[in-house]
């Protein structure tokens, strides 16, 4: 029954993904005094990727073919792993095993832009791991404030666990944290542009660039896919306020609703980050996933 609830979920994922992508675009729009397009134009989008063939080069090797592939598989497998039907039981996840399940993805994504040889695919993939390096640390220190307090690395218990858990000075710090995380790992503003069109500043759409057709719409798929499941992520680890059981699931919904008009006012409210700065912004996650630590 878990290994079906499981795969429904990721289906869910799948299809819903999109959606959350389309609405942040959407609340960005209005924010900015723009009617922007339809919540459902990712949809669109995809649709269009999907029907079109793949360009790709002859110089590059397997890597490059696989790692659309594996990316949306890694996304795939984490969005399964997340605590959503129910908060009881043994679960199926681990958020080690989520973290690198993930971190398996980012990894051929950046030797897939090594291997194509171009000079802006490159740079995004160096910077792309320049900035893992410092974000996986203060996503792990986020997450084992709720593991210390659970006593496990299951998803499930500590979601269940931070249901039950009284708010806190530590709660708050690895919150804060967590957040900061959120918007480095799906490439927001003040860290990365999603929606920008010049090079020099592109860190993930850089290592993208000489994707197109199928591939292309995989990669941008799994990305709304990752995205969710931070999104959830947080929600369940950080908001778990519940309702009555028959509300719980549009309570879920609700919030990350919430999250999605936090992400759109944080992105409407700042600018694009220097990348040289960037150390100093997630190094204050790291600062608060270990006060959090000392505070539990």
């Amino acid at each position: 029954m878990e290994i079906l609830l499981s795969f429904i979920q990721a289906l869910g994922f799948i299809l819903c993904a999109p959606l959350v992508a389309g609405m942040i675009k959407k609340i960005k729009a209005r924010l900015q005094n723009r009617k922007g397009s339809s919540i459902l134009q990712v949809y669109f989008d995809l649709v269009k990727l999907l029907n079109k063939d793949s360009v790709i080069s002859s110089t590059v090797s397997w890597i490059f073919t696989a790692a659309p592939y594996i990316y949306f598989a890694g996304a795939l497998v984490a969005s399964s792993f997340l605590p959503i039907f129910s908060f009881s039981g043994k679960g199926l996840g681990d958020f080690f095993v989520l973290i690198y399940v993930l971190a398996i993805g980012r990894f051929f994504l950046v030797l897939a832009s090594l291997d194509a040889g171009s000079a802006f695919g490159g740079m995004g993939g160096a910077r792309e791991m320049f900035i893992a390096i410092m974000v996986e640390p203060a996503l792990l220190l986020s997450m084992c404030t709720i593991a210390l307090k659970a006593q496990t690395s299951n998803l499930t218990i500590m979601a269940a666990s931070a249901a039950d858990s009284p708010f806190s000075l530590a709660y708050i710090f690895s919150a804060v944290a967590f957040f900061i995380v959120l918007i480095a790992e799906t490439g927001r503003i003040p860290i990365d542009n999603p929606d920008t069109h010049l090079e020099l500043t592109m860190i993930h759409e850089g290592m993208v660039l000489e994707y197109s057709g199928r591939n292309l719409a995989l990669i941008l798929w799994a990305s709304a896919v990752k995205q969710m499941v931070m999104i959830l992520l947080f929600v369940v680890l950080f908001l778990p306020w519940n309702l009555y059981d028959s509300a719980n699931f549009l309570w879920l919904v609700m919030k990350v609703l919430i999250m999605t008009v936090v992400i759109a006012i944080g992105e409407t409210s700042t600018n694009k980050m220097r990348l040289f700065r960037v150390p100093n912004f997630l190094a204050v996650s790291c600062l608060l996933s270990l006060l959090a630590l000392v505070a539990q």
